[in-house]
């Protein structure tokens, strides 16, 4: 089966296509009003669109050809490589660490050689890539970051220079999506957003994987691997094949809250300049010219320019209002400073959001059968989930930004979200995906029994308006804030924190907890209604505190503070933690992450 887009490119209205471009200021390109050749002499009608007109369009033939309930089948063969590509690895060795693990001892990532060949499940298939290759055509390593610690992993094969293309492209990412129970949520996000105009998806395939190991202790023969998603690598390739500028800036989000980071984002040509710290934020996909993120960073942390100047500068509020309204509407709430990309033409001065990894939507129901803690209610739900970042607090500051992005999200969930679009995705899905599921070797790290799999697959229409509710929610509440660090001041106790912010200028009030565990169970301070944003009290003696501090407005609309607590993989919200020490001085704790 196969889904069709429709939509209607208006030049003459401003919906215009953003395609490769390199024109600075007004484009050349002119558009005859007249519908029949204009006789010698007769005067044309015709329309010069400013830039101000464009709005970014994705490549609607890119999807032509799409077959979502398919399932390609890949052979891999994995073999050691040589050292200058950091390939001399057993496939073991490959498998057995996280991105962490390499970030911490500060060595490249572990990869080897790989045939790969395309085919069905009978073999490969003449004409498909790697038939008949004996010899290795790509290099292949774990992609991903808080995934690699699975023992499922995720892969990035990258075919070499010589060895042609899958369907166009030189990167394929398998991506397993082992934390998600459905196995299709990132498929469904691109599947919808091939069907939204005002936002740019990425090609995805269904793929069932094997792989021969011929590395050391390997067995030589193909093992099944189960089902994978594959989805389009996000390069200069994504660029060209989508119609947009591949001589432009690309850079996918590491963490990024839209500060200045001075130390690490600078000019390529600083002789400081150093790729890795920069990458630390921003990974660069695209031209290393970063003179036009400096210049946004710098007016975005200006407060002397009003951020409406700011924003009509640098941004395309119907781009960001759709990208955020999406994953608002979505309950993705692992968006607010990571997974995504921004992208700007090389001779445009506007920053566009392109979304990236989309499988912690929907997943509130599962979470609750799965007696994972929910973020349902918590500030990561709604308007607040984005309080923390410089850009987003300062915009929606601004009624008409809230204004417009509600009015985003109402049109989504009524033209694009819809509950017949999201069944119709998902009875052709299920059937595809729920058998490799629950069979070797994918039933062994399975999150649901095969009756809470129908459970939660038939919950996703009802989780749209859930989200939304939230959102509507959210505007109510007072924002999200941090907690400051405790200190010994002249032998008290000293915790301040944000001043919490209301959009209906609402007063404020605070509710503290002080107590030596994170269920406020042994209490060491407790006070209510408090006006002023700190506490000072006895310094209490050595040992392990925990802090909690909940905003309260006037129509008794209550938040946490950003801050929260890790136990057990769940989140204390609105507590951070701290110790006195022997010698009276405070230390806050600190989640480290990476491997234990």
């Amino acid at each position: 089966m196969k889904l069709k887009r429709k939509w209607m490119l208006l030049l003459a209205a401003g919906t215009l296509l953003l395609s490769g471009c390199s024109d600075q200021g007004e484009t050349a390109m002119e558009t005859e009003a007249a519908a029949e050749p204009a006789a010698v002499g007769e005067y044309v009608e015709k329309v010069t669109p400013s830039l101000a007109d464009f709005h970014l369009r994705d490549n609607d033939a890119v999807y032509a050809d799409d077959d979502e309930d398919s399932v390609v089948t890949m052979y891999l063969t994995v073999r050691e490589g040589n050292s200058a590509e950091h390939t001399d690895h057993t496939w073991t060795e490959v498998n057995t660490y996280s991105k962490y693990w390499y970030d911490e001892n500060n060595i490249p990532q572990y990869a080897v050689e790989g045939i790969l060949q395309v085919g069905d499940e009978n073999g490969p298939v003449p004409g498909e890539v790697g038939y008949g290759v004996n010899i290795p055509n790509a290099i292949v390593k774990i992609r991903g970051q808080s995934s690699t610690k699975r023992e499922q992993k995720n892969y990035k094969i990258e075919l070499k220079d010589d060895a042609g293309e899958w369907r166009g492209q030189q990167t394929i990412n398998l991506n397993k999506h082992g934390g998600e129970g459905l196995r299709y949520r990132n498929k469904l996000a691109y599947d919808l957003m091939k069907e939204i105009p005002q936002m740019m998806s990425a090609r995805t395939q269904f793929v069932h994987l094997y792989v021969k190991d011929e590395t050391a202790g390997g067995s030589g023969v193909f093992e099944d691997y189960g089902l994978y998603t594959q989805v389009e690598q996000m390069n200069k390739t994504y660029l060209k094949t989508h119609g947009l500028d591949n001589n432009g800036q690309m850079y996918k989000i590491e963490f990024f809250e839209f500060l200045r980071y001075e130390d690490a984002i600078k000019l390529a040509t600083d002789p400081t300049y150093d790729l890795d710290a920069f990458e630390d934020y921003l990974e660069v996909k695209g031209d290393d010219d970063h003179t036009k993120l400096i210049e946004m960073l710098e007016d975005v942390n200006d407060y002397s320019i009003p951020i409406e100047e700011t924003v009509e500068k640098w941004f395309d509020t119907e781009n960001l209002f759709y990208w955020m309204g999406f994953h608002i509407l979505m309950g993705n709430e692992d968006t607010q400073s990571r997974n995504y990309y921004l992208y700007s033409p090389l001779n445009v001065n506007k920053f566009y959001f392109i979304s990236w990894d989309n499988d912690g939507m929907m997943n509130t129901l599962e979470e609750r059968i799965r007696g994972v803690q929910s973020h349902r209610g918590s500030w990561e739900d709604g308007i607040s989930n984005y309080w923390a970042n410089l850009l987003y607090q300062r915009m929606f500051k601004v009624k008409e930004y809230r204004d417009g992005l509600t009015k985003t999200i109402e049109t989504l969930k009524a033209e694009y979200i819809t509950p017949e679009k999201i069944n119709a995705l998902t009875d052709m899905y299920r059937p595809v995906v729920k058998p490799f599921v629950y069979r070797m070797p994918d039933i062994m790290y399975a999150q649901l029994t095969e009756s809470e799999y129908e459970i939660v697959a038939d919950s996703l229409v009802d989780q749209v308006e859930e989200n939304y509710q939230a959102y509507l929610e959210s505007l109510e509440k007072p924002m999200p804030f941090y907690i400051g660090e405790p200190q010994n001041v002249d032998g008290k106790l000293l915790i301040n924190w944000e001043t919490a912010y209301d959009f209906d200028n609402e007063s404020i009030s605070y509710d503290v907890r002080v107590a030596t565990d994170y269920l406020y169970q042994n209490l060491v301070y407790s006070e209510t209604n408090l006006r002023i944003p700190q506490i000072q009290i006895d310094m209490p003696s050595a040992g392990q505190y925990f802090v909690e501090v909940i905003a309260r407005n006037e129509s008794g609309k209550t938040q946490t503070a950003f801050d929260y607590y890790p136990i057990d993989g769940d989140k204390m919200y609105g507590t951070k933690c701290f110790y006195v020490m022997e010698d009276g001085s405070v230390e806050q704790y600190v989640e480290v992450e990476g491997d234990s």
